[in-house]
């Protein structure tokens, strides 16, 4: 059982992962926003799953993802629960619109990233605890501490005001191309996790 629920977990995160670098390349935005309420659920599944079979040596280091795990579900399920019912169905005052709405840049879109830091501070722990068996447990476990680096951008990089300059909607094309290469880098993590869990 336990390799069956960490297995779904990663095979949504895939799923979830390529369907959101679809959606982002069509300019279907609902569709982006929906398949990121269902990635932070896979990925709790699968971090799990690391967590279990990880050594007691490991434990700590594990523990720790597990946790920032849930604080990045809490953090993005409410970003994108609020863009696909309030934000979308609602009709809001110039003001709220700038705090609310994702594609404004305001705070919504600012807990979106540090959410994202959050996930990528769990993935570097995670790898942490993962001991490698096979060359692809090796990839794998690369990736994740890898991934990790982006905590420093998401973080930091709201701080900085880059992103005042979505305050009056309009987004660029370089945004897009962004999150399409960070699903291109995240995406071989969830297919190994289903691999590893795959393995009996």
């Amino acid at each position: 059982m336990n390799r069956l629920i960490s297995k779904i977990g990663a095979a949504i995160v895939s799923v979830t992962v390529f369907l959101f670098a679809v959606f982002l390349i069509i300019d279907y935005t609902f569709g982006s926003y929906f398949v990121c309420m269902f990635l932070p659920l896979g990925y709790i599944m699968m971090a799990a799953g690391f967590h279990n079979e990880c050594s007691a040596d490991r434990k700590v280091a594990a523990n720790v993802g597990m946790v920032l795990s849930a604080v990045y579900a809490v953090l993005i399920l409410l970003v994108y629960f609020a863009q696909t019912t309030s934000v979308r169905l609602e009709t809001m005052t110039a003001q709220a619109e700038r705090i609310l709405n994702y594609k404004y840049g305001g705070l919504l879109f600012n807990y979106d990233l540090l959410g994202y830091g959050m996930m990528a501070l769990s993935t570097f722990f995670i790898g942490l605890a993962i001991k490698p068996a096979t060359k692809q447990d090796k990839w794998l476990k690369a990736l994740m501490l890898i991934h990790g680096v982006f905590f420093l951008s998401c973080f930091f990089m709201p701080m900085t005001g880059l992103f005042l300059s979505m305050s009056d909607g309009s987004t660029s094309g370089g945004g897009s191309a962004a999150l399409v290469a960070w699903c291109a880098f995240f995406l071989p993590i969830g297919i190994l996790s289903f691999i590893h869990f795959s393995k009996k």
